[in-house]
């Protein structure tokens, strides 16, 4: 059964939430993928042919399961995992890197056909996802407001233009507070696109070679991390707004995509967590049942931005900091504060609810995993313990 939708779900919200959502994981992570690219020995060009694999990878992954399942599935590469790549990568070869790749893929596959990870999340409260986003989420609701500090007058335009806005105008708040923040960024001189120009980048297959150093030392590693820093967040993400997705498919699915992608660069494709609250927000439609295709336009951009490959990365970077951080901030509000108000609604799950929080917006981390992951297990065991002392007194 093909799946079904209907062009009157396409609303500019929809499609400004997508831009928006692609816009900020280029501008948060691109300049970490090009670090591990390098890391592993890439030249230039295949870094645009990295770049490229993973905007095809993404953008038909979102396309493809948020149509199917008509929810707002957006997909990721692993800024984590890539983020480890950078430490671990020197002094192996481009052989052996796309080796790592492919074997932390197939661990992922095993982990989505058997059914482990899903009944793995199962056992997590909800409020605990609650919790985990907004701790996920915090920093980016405070950079909006730090980029006060940087450059006031692109900042304090954009929240105003945004406070307005929600007032007079609320579905169309971000892409005004978008127009008014690339004016004022333009009057300063800030936009710069280096002369460059849009070119696509032909990824290039290499060989893997499976060394079990590597596999060992950096595959599980990566793996480990992708898993608990990535996809954890991504399938919370979706439960702390309510989607009841099928978990197996969705990691199944992009772990199969990053299995064939391996060899030309595409080193994962992931459940998305921050972009992918970007469009599940009540501004882009108030049915929740219909947010799917600002998931679906993400893709689409998705896909431009894998045709252009590292020249659409040099894109979205001309953009000055102060504008994404304020943008990406203002975007996620509701969604912060829906999160915060799901994690604290029920008395009982509100200590470790609020465990989970704080463990994670501390951006500790601890044997090389992130704090999502250990926010999640400090809620986890809180919730634990004090069910359980009250399960014994009663």
């Amino acid at each position: 059964m093909l799946p079904r939708f209907s062009l009157k779900d396409v609303t500019f919200s929809a499609i400004l939430a997508g831009f928006v959502a692609v816009l900020v994981g280029y501008t948060s992570s691109a300049a970490i993928i090009f670090q591990a690219a390098e890391a592993a020995g890439a030249s230039p060009l295949q870094i645009g042919g990295w770049l490229t694999m993973l905007g095809l990878g993404m953008g038909l992954t979102s396309i493809g399961l948020s149509l199917w399942y008509r929810t707002p599935i957006v997909t990721a590469w692993s800024t984590p995992g890539a983020a480890l790549l950078v430490t671990s990568l020197p002094g192996t070869s481009m052989n052996d890197a796309i080796g790592v790749f492919i074997f932390a893929s197939g661990l992922m596959l095993l982990c989505g056909v058997t059914g482990l990870f899903a009944r793995l999340m199962h056992y997590i409260p909800q409020a605990l996802s609650a919790a985990m986003l907004a701790g996920i989420l915090l920093r980016f609701g405070l950079n909006a407001f730090t980029s006060l500090q940087s450059n006031f007058a692109l900042a304090g335009t954009m929240c105003l233009v945004y406070l307005l806005a929600r007032r007079a105008l609320p579905r169309y708040a971000i892409v005004l507070t978008l127009a008014a923040g690339l004016i004022v960024a333009g009057l300063q001189g800030d936009i710069s696109l280096h002369g460059q120009s849009l070119s696509f980048a032909v990824p290039e297959f290499v060989t893997p070679h499976f060394s079990l150093s590597a596999l060992l030392g950096i595959g599980i590693p990566f793996f480990v991390v992708t898993m608990a820093s990535q996809n954890a967040p991504g399938i919370a993400t979706l439960k702390a707004h309510g989607y009841q997705v099928p978990v197996s498919p969705l990691i199944s699915w992009t772990a199969l995509t990053a299995l064939l992608l391996a060899p030309f660069g595409g080193f994962t494709v992931c459940i998305a967590a921050i972009t992918a609250a970007i469009c599940m927000g009540e501004d882009i439609h108030p049915d929740a049942k219909k947010r799917y295709m600002a998931a679906v336009s993400a893709g689409v951009f998705y896909l431009l931005a894998g045709l252009f490959g590292g020249s659409i990365g040099l894109l979205f970077t001309a953009l000055p900091t102060p504008l994404i951080h304020t943008i990406a901030g203002l975007a996620l509000l509701g969604t912060i504060a829906g999160s915060l108000q799901r994690a604290l609604v029920e008395e009982s799950h509100r200590d470790a609810a609020i465990i989970t929080f704080l463990i994670t917006a501390s951006g500790v981390t601890l044997l090389g995993v992130g704090s999502a992951f250990w926010g999640l297990v400090g809620g986890v065991i809180a919730h634990w313990v004090l069910t359980f002392s009250k399960q014994k007194a009663s």
